[in-house]
Formats: C-alpha cells, sequence, structure tokens
C-alpha cells in the first residue's frame, strides 16, 4: 500500500486540481492564444504540431489520474453498499461483493431483481403500495 499511496494522493489532488473552472478557464486562455498566434506564425505545421503534441501528452496523463480517481471512488461506494446490504435487516447478504463475481452470476441476480421490479411495477398499476419487501 505504500508504494502506491503517493501515487493515489498525487492523482486525487492533481484530479481535484484540473477539475477546477480556474484551470478550465487557463485550458480555454491557451487555446484562445494559441488560435490568435495562428496568423503571427502563419499557421505553419510546427504551429499546429505544438498544440496537437501539448493537448496529447496532456490527455495521455490525465486518462491515467482520472482512472485511478474514479476507481479509489467506486471502491468506496462499493463499501459503502456493501456497510448498507449487510446492515440492513431483511437484505441479502450475498449481494454484498457482488461486484466480484463473475458474469453469469451477475446475470442471475440481474434476472431475479428484473423479475421482483416487474412484479411490483405490476403490482402500482393495480393501485397497490410500492414499498416494502417482495418475499414472504
Amino acid at each position: 500500500m505504500g508504494s502506491n499511496n503517493w501515487y493515489s494522493r498525487f492523482a486525487k489532488s492533481a484530479a481535484r486540481f484540473c477539475g477546477r473552472p480556474r484551470v478550465f478557464t487557463l485550458a480555454v486562455a491557451v487555446i484562445l492564444v494559441w488560435g490568435i498566434t495562428g496568423p503571427l506564425f502563419g499557421f505553419s505545421d510546427t504551429w499546429q504540431l505544438v498544440i496537437n503534441t501539448s493537448t496529447t501528452i496532456i490527455t495521455f496523463l490525465m486518462v491515467f489520474l482520472i482512472q485511478n480517481t474514479q476507481n479509489r471512488d467506486t471502491e468506496a461506494i462499493q463499501i459503502k453498499l456493501d456497510e448498507l446490504i449487510r446492515a440492513t435487516k431483511g437484505a441479502h447478504n450475498a449481494l454484498l461483493d457482488l461486484e466480484e463475481m463473475d458474469d453469469e452470476m451477475l446475470n442471475e441476480f440481474r434476472a431475479r431483481y428484473a423479475q421482483l421490479a416487474g412484479a411490483a411495477r405490476k403490482i402500482v398499476e393495480e393501485g397497490g403500495p410500492d414499498t416494502g419487501t417482495p418475499e414472504p
């Protein structure tokens, strides 16, 4: 955990920093300056290469930072959901850590919950309540 800890902290800070309106404004300003300098450089290949290379490098690096942040956020949400399932009386503890199951198991759970949703919609259409648990 220690060797990845610095990267996680860096990625989180960088993603938070880059998501601010000031950074977006700076990026727009850079593009505007680049566009305005086009006539000065005769819209040369080098002038175009500067913006293409710069944006490619920035995009490439940001993908990794954003993915790290997304992974951390997703893991945190999954843990919170697992805790809610665990702490809720009558909840199905088999759903804990569901994201780690294979596709076949996920499809079985998805089909079961789609069936429950369909039955609940039918009850609502008939004027029944949309609350409670469907299990006896």
